[in-house]
Formats: C-alpha cells, structure tokens, sequence
C-alpha cells in the first residue's frame, strides 16, 4: 500500500471511528441507559448530563493511561528489578539506584544537565525577549520573526547535523568547511579547532543548538504578551519622562512576568529531556554526556534494563516539580 494512501485511511478511519465512538455513546446514553421519557425523565435528564462529560473524556483518559501512566509504572518496576538470563526478573530493591550513583557517567549527566539548566533556558527567553521587544519596532520585523522562528520547524536531529557541519574541523592544509573554523583561521587562529572535543566548552557548543532553536519559541510567546500590554501605561510612562530603557524593565518585562516565567520553564522542561542534540553531535563522548543519553546507553547498548529504568526515573522526577509548579500557576491565572 502507498504511504499516501495509508496515511489517508488512518485519517479516515480515525476520525470516523471517533465520531462514531461520540453519536453511539451518546444514543446509548439517552436512548437505553436513561431515556428522557416516563416518570423518571427529568431524573434521567439530570443523570444523563452528569455522564455525558465523561463520555468526550473517556478516550483522552485512556490514551493518557495507556501511553503516559501504565510505561511511568512499568518503569518503576523495572527499576527495582534486574533482568535473569534465560528470561524473567528478580527483586532487586534500591541496588540499580546504588549501582547508577557509584557510576561517573551518571554523575557526569547530571552535572551537564545542571549546565544546560542554568544557561539555555536563561539565553533562549532573554533573546526571545530581545527580539520580540526589537522586531516590533523595526518596518521588516514580520520577516526578521520569521527568519528566527524557522529553527522551531527544524527537527532536533536536522539542526544538530547543520550544526555539525559549522563545526566541522579539515586538517590545516584544505579548506575549512566549517564556518567557526574558517573564521578562526581568517582572524589569527594557528591550526583548526575540534570544538567539540574541547572538554567543557564543548557543552556549550552543544547547548548553542538548543538556544537557536528555543528562541524562536520564546520570541512568538513574549511577542503576543508584549503586545498585550495596555497601551496607557506606556504612554503614562513616557509622559513621566521614561526613557526606553526604563519602559522595557520597568512598565513592560514586571507586566508580563507570569509569560516569562511559563517560557522559562517550558524550555526547562526540554532541556531536562534533551537526548537528539547530544546523541546526533557527540554521543555523550568527550564529558558532554547528559541523563537522557545516559539512559539510552544503558536500556539499549548495554542493555541494562535496570539502571536505564532508574535513570529514566530520576528524569521524571526532575521534570514533575516544574510541571506541577505550571499547572498551579494557570490555575491562579484562571481564578
């Protein structure tokens, strides 16, 4: 069957089996289960109303059980188990969680992705911010945003392979076909550098991936707050004689603090998660290993079912603080 053709009838098929799945229950519901007729009608009504939500819930409840809390538990099982050869498992307590901790590697992650936590979620909403504020002032911003969000349509993978390529390094005597290199060259530099073997600065090169990526989602979500902000106070501001400068830290960035802070844990929450960049540029070789790329190394090359489970747990506990901190958040907003 053409892929075409296959991703049609998946469409298809899944739109009607929705819609389907929506006017069945509902008849169900108001036909057999509680008709809206005899004695008992404005009761059934009443019942019916009740139920009828948590039909449209049902499948996103399902999905959201089968995909995201049955593999969060299968995890944790994993992690406290250990593989038998031959086939099944044994109870092995907190050993994986003591065997990952002894090891430098997992040490290694954790201190890069303290790294990445501290500066790509830091230079991604300050240019956001920077370009969002800027572009608006400028005649050509639309294509200036444009131009900036392109990266977000760039898969992880595809920028890390460009990136790669800035970096390339070719031995002193060709061409450079790495643009850093060629620019060290042109401006003094004696020989070519592998930038990413260079132990720690690597990690920035890395991370520079991420922020050219992320800035473009930061600029799009902190242009629409900017834009949202009440034209009076700015001009109040101006009438005090506020300079620009004071206008931006003082009257804008303070009103649209709530936006700044969702940005910023948005990106923290994919930086925590990070693996394509890491795994497509230097498969974690060179002290620029992080948890997620620790975590396929050990599930899947040295098929360590255990530790990579354990570590994959250690992830999602750094991950479910943020999230709870969001959700409390929007709900504040909405009251």
């Amino acid at each position: 069957m053409h892929p075409a053709f296959q991703g049609l009838l998946t469409i298809a098929i899944g739109v009607s089996g929705c819609v389907g799945y929506f006017y069945l229950s509902n008849q169900v519901l108001d036909k057999v289960l509680f008709p809206a007729r005899g004695p008992n009608v404005g009761r059934n009504i009443n019942r019916a109303n009740m139920i009828r939500p948590w039909l449209f819930l049902f499948p996103a409840l399902l999905a959201l059980g089968l995909y995201l809390a049955y593999p969060v538990f299968e995890t944790l099982r994993l992690s406290l188990t250990d593989r038998i050869p031959g086939g099944g498992y044994k109870w092995v307590g907190l050993d994986n969680y003591r065997q990952m901790a002894a090891e430098p590697k997992f040490w290694e992650a954790m201190r890069n992705n303290m790294l990445w936590l501290i500066v790509v979620p830091a230079m991604s909403t300050a240019f956001g911010l920077l370009v969002a504020q800027l572009t608006d002032r400028i005649r050509w911003g639309n294509v200036a945003k444009a131009l900036i969000f392109m990266p977000m349509a760039i898969s992880f993978v595809g920028a890390s392979v460009i990136w790669k390529l800035v970096y390339d390094t070719r031995p002193a005597e060709q061409d450079q076909i790495g643009i850093l290199n060629a620019l060290y060259i042109f401006f003094g530099g004696a020989e070519p550098q592998t930038w990413l073997t260079i132990p720690f600065w690597n990690s920035f090169f890395l991370m520079i991936v991420l922020v050219w990526i992320q800035t473009g989602f930061a600029m799009v979500i902190l242009s629409a707050a900017l834009r949202g902000i009440p034209e009076e106070t700015i001009e109040a501001a101006v009438l005090d004689g506020a300079n620009p400068f004071q206008i931006f830290f003082r009257i804008k960035v303070p009103q649209i603090k709530t936006t700044i802070l969702v940005v910023w844990t948005t990106i923290t929450i994919t930086v925590l998660k990070v693996f394509d960049i890491v795994f497509a540029m230097t498969n974690g070789q060179w002290e620029t290993q992080v948890l997620a790329n620790y975590m396929f190394d050990k599930l899947f090359r040295a098929n360590d079912w255990g530790v990579g489970s354990a570590s994959a747990m250690v992830i999602m506990l750094l991950v479910t603080p943020i999230l709870i901190w969001n959700v409390r958040n929007a709900r504040k907003e909405m009251q």
